[in-house]
């Protein structure tokens, strides 16, 4: 019977730390709903609140990690010279890989862009914020805690696909999803999270990945205008479609419902497998060896 709670090291099974921080998660809905509801009713503006879902992930991870007597930073949030510079390599490696997918469609000729006469670097500077926050948190719950458990008790690409799954499958209930647009953006937001998987592997930090979701959202909606995931935002442009099939350029969705998306994505995968990693995923690889088999699991 002890053997189905603890591994052979005595150590709490990776399967039930994945159900105490749901549980844990489950448990914080009622603070975070009194505390943001009161928060609105004494007139703080609901921009100011973006980060509170990330911070309420956040608190529940921190007790998980404080319960496993670790530091909040091994899940991968540890903020040093080093973090910043992949978070903002990644930003700059979202932007660029959206652009290369709008690129893309523009040379069918399935779209073009004209410059948004609302436009205004309050709403860009706005876009940023929120998306900063939209990536803390979506990272924090697919490619934090829950991922690194399932890495730890089942390996990498166990653990890649069911998460990848189920970020797919959050999805389905965003506006437009619906015919040929929920099959191929389903497929790239499933290849997306495999993407932003292997960006964690590849670093054994949440920069990277929290830095090309940014870049990727940011660039989508309020730099070209598009949907993102079916939510339309205030760009600096705005996209003027040519007719031509939504599969082609993604359409109200935004472009990550187009196969060209699909195509960067894939690209960007074969990019991180080849890589090597950072220097410091490369020194934790070094402690697995040493003897912390949770850590054990490795890519290639």
């Amino acid at each position: 019977m002890k053997n189905a709670f603890f591994n052979q090291d005595g150590r709490l099974r990776n399967g039930w730390w994945i159900l105490i921080f749901v549980g844990l998660i489950a448990l914080t809905r009622f603070p975070y709903r009194l505390v943001t509801h009161g928060l609105k009713d004494l007139g703080v503006p609901a921009q100011w609140l973006e980060p509170a879902p990330f911070l309420f992930t956040l608190l529940a991870t921190w007790a998980c990690t404080r319960l496993r007597k670790e530091p909040l930073s091994s899940v991968g949030f540890l903020i040093d010279r080093r973090w910043m510079k992949e978070i903002a390599f990644g930003t700059l490696l979202g932007l660029g890989e959206m652009l290369a997918v709008v690129g893309m469609i523009w040379a069918v000729g399935g779209v073009h862009l004209e410059l948004n006469p609302a436009r205004s670097l309050s709403a860009l500077g706005y876009g940023f914020y929120m998306f900063l926050f939209v990536a803390l948190f979506e990272e924090n719950v697919f490619r934090g805690f829950v991922f690194q458990r399932l890495v730890g008790g089942t390996g990498v690409w166990v653990a890649q696909i069911a998460m990848a799954l189920l970020f797919a499958l959050g999805h389905w209930g965003n506006p437009g999803m619906q015919g040929a647009t929920e099959i191929w953006a389903t497929i790239d937001i499933f290849l997306a999270a495999v993407m932003l998987g292997l960006a964690y592997l590849r670093t054994r930090s949440l920069a990277l990945p929290v830095g090309l979701h940014l870049g990727w959202n940011w660039t989508q909606g309020h730099i070209l205008g598009f949907g993102v995931s079916g939510i339309g935002q205030p760009g600096w442009f705005h996209p003027i479609f040519h007719g031509k099939a939504e599969w082609l350029t993604g359409g109200n969705f935004g472009p990550e419902s187009s196969i060209f998306a699909v195509v960067a994505d894939l690209a960007m995968i074969a990019l991180l497998w080849k890589w090597k990693g950072s220097s410091g995923a490369r020194a934790t690889a070094q402690v697995c060896e040493s003897g912390n088999p949770e850590l054990q699991g490795g890519l290639g």
